[in-house]
C-alpha cells in the first residue's frame, strides 16, 4: 500500500479558518474575488473558476500561474483555496473548500500534502473497486476533476503508469506527482505525458515542457483487461488505451453469442474482441489507421481466436458503410465508436426509414468516478440502440 505523509488533523486549538492560515503564510496569499451571484456554484464544490466569474484580485504581487490562492465572496470571505493561472479561462481550479479545511486544516494551501491524499484516496478506492486484479492490470488511477486533481490523469497498465497532464499547476507539480506515484507499489515505471496543445492555452512555453522520451519506455506493452489480453501502443490515442470503455466492452460479450457483429471504428479491436470471445458467428471490424489494425491482428493471435471468425479489414467507415448498404449487407450488432461522423443526430432514424428503441444507456467504466459538482466530467455515453 501506498505510504505518503498523511494529512494529520492539528490541535483544536489551532487556527482552522483559510483566513487564519493565510494570514501566517510568510509571502501572503493572493485572494480572487468573485462577483456578485456567482459565488454558490463554487460553493458547490464546481472546480473551475472561470475569468468571467472573476471581480478582481487582491494582492501584491499580484499571482502567478501555479500560485496557491484564496478564492472569496463579495465581502472578501473566503470560501476555498486554488490555483491560479493568468492565461487560462479558467482563472483558478479549486482545490479544497472552507468547510473542508475546518475540518481538517493539514492540507490548506499545501499542494504537496493535498497530491498525498488525494492520491492516496484514488488508489483505495480502486482497490475497493477490486482493481486491479488478476483478470485486469489497465485501469484510470487518477481521473482529473473526478479525484479532485482537474488535470490531472494517471492511467496504469500493469506496472506503468501514464501520466497525462494538462493543466499548468500539473507540470509545476511534476517531480512531487511522480514521487507519490513511484510510491504506489504496482508501479514500476512512469511516462509522462504533456498535452502540449491544452497546455499552450494554459500559457506555457511548449519548449519549456519536459516531455519524457517515450524510448525510455517500452514502445508496447502488454495488458489483460477482463481476462482479455491486447497489446497496446504507448504513441496511440490518449494514453495508449480506452480503459473507460471497459465495462461497455464485457457488455458486449454478454450479446454477441451466434450474432454477425461489425465494429466500425475498431482502433486495435477492443470490442471486436470481446464479442468474438462472447461466441459471436462472425465479426468484423474496420479502421483507417494500420498501426491500430496491425495491434488488433497481434490481438487475435494473443486470445487465441480463431482469425476466421474475426478478422479486421482497413477502410474508411463512410465508404465502407455506402459499400455495405449497395450491397444490403446486414449485421445483427453494429459497434459505432467513432471520431465525429455526423453532427446532427435529430431525426436521423426516421430519415432513415427506422424505429429506434433505447435498451441500455452507460458511460465510463467505474475507475472513472465524476464529481457531481462537475457533471462536464461526464463525457462518455454509450448507448443501445433496437433499430427496427
Amino acid at each position: 500500500m501506498l505510504r505518503l505523509t498523511r494529512c494529520l488533523a492539528l490541535p483544536t486549538s489551532t487556527t482552522t479558518t483559510l483566513q487564519d492560515i493565510a494570514s501566517n503564510q510568510p509571502n501572503g496569499v493572493a485572494k480572487v474575488i468573485l462577483k456578485k451571484g456567482k459565488t454558490q456554484l463554487f460553493r458547490d464544490g464546481s472546480p473551475m473558476v472561470y475569468s468571467g466569474a472573476v471581480d478582481r484580485i487582491i494582492g501584491r504581487p499580484p499571482p502567478k500561474t501555479g500560485d496557491v490562492v484564496l478564492v472569496a465572496d463579495g465581502t472578501q470571505t473566503p470560501i476555498g483555496w486554488g490555483l491560479y493561472n493568468s492565461f487560462s479561462m479558467f482563472c483558478v481550479r479549486l482545490m479544497q473548500l472552507e468547510e473542508e479545511v475546518s475540518g481538517d486544516p493539514s492540507c490548506a494551501l499545501n499542494v504537496e500534502k493535498l497530491l498525498e491524499t488525494r492520491i492516496d484516496a484514488a488508489i483505495k478506492l480502486r482497490k475497493n473497486l477490486g482493481i486491479p486484479s488478476a483478470n485486469t492490470n489497465a485501469y484510470r488511477l487518477v481521473n482529473s476533476e473526478g479525484d479532485r486533481l482537474s488535470g490531472l490523469i494517471i492511467d496504469v497498465f500493469g506496472d506503468l503508469a501514464v501520466i497525462a497532464s494538462s493543466a499548468a499547476w500539473v507540470e509545476k507539480y511534476k517531480q512531487h506527482i511522480k514521487n507519490c506515484i513511484s510510491g504506489f507499489n504496482v508501479v514500476k515505471s512512469i511516462v509522462w505525458r504533456s498535452s502540449t496543445e491544452i497546455l499552450k492555452e494554459e500559457g506555457l512555453d511548449l519548449a519549456d515542457l519536459e516531455q519524457e522520451e517515450l524510448s525510455e519506455s517500452p514502445e508496447r506493452v502488454k495488458v489483460v483487461e477482463n481476462g482479455i489480453s491486447y497489446m497496446i501502443s504507448l504513441d496511440g490515442q490518449k494514453t495508449g488505451f480506452y480503459a473507460d470503455q471497459r465495462e461497455n466492452r464485457q457488455f458486449i460479450s454478454t450479446i454477441s453469442d451466434g450474432q454477425k457483429v461489425l465494429d466500425m471504428c475498431c482502433y486495435t479491436g477492443g470490442f471486436a474482441l470481446n464479442a468474438a470471445r462472447g461466441h459471436a458467428l462472425n465479426v468484423t471490424g474496420v479502421d483507417t489507421s494500420s498501426p491500430a489494425l496491425e495491434l488488433a491482428n497481434h490481438n487475435i493471435v494473443l486470445n487465441n481466436l480463431d482469425p476466421g471468425r474475426i478478422s479486421f479489414l482497413k477502410q474508411d467507415a463512410t465508404a465502407f458503410m455506402k459499400n455495405a448498404a449497395s450491397r444490403n449487407e446486414e449485421w445483427d450488432i453494429v459497434i459505432m465508436d467513432p471520431p465525429k461522423l455526423a453532427p446532427r443526430r435529430k431525426g436521423a432514424a426516421s430519415m432513415a426509414g427506422r424505429k429506434i428503441t433505447v435498451i441500455r444507456q452507460a458511460g465510463a467504466a467505474c475507475d472513472h468516478p465524476i464529481d457531481p459538482s462537475y457533471p462536464e466530467g461526464a463525457y462518455l455515453s454509450n448507448i443501445l440502440l433496437r433499430v427496427a
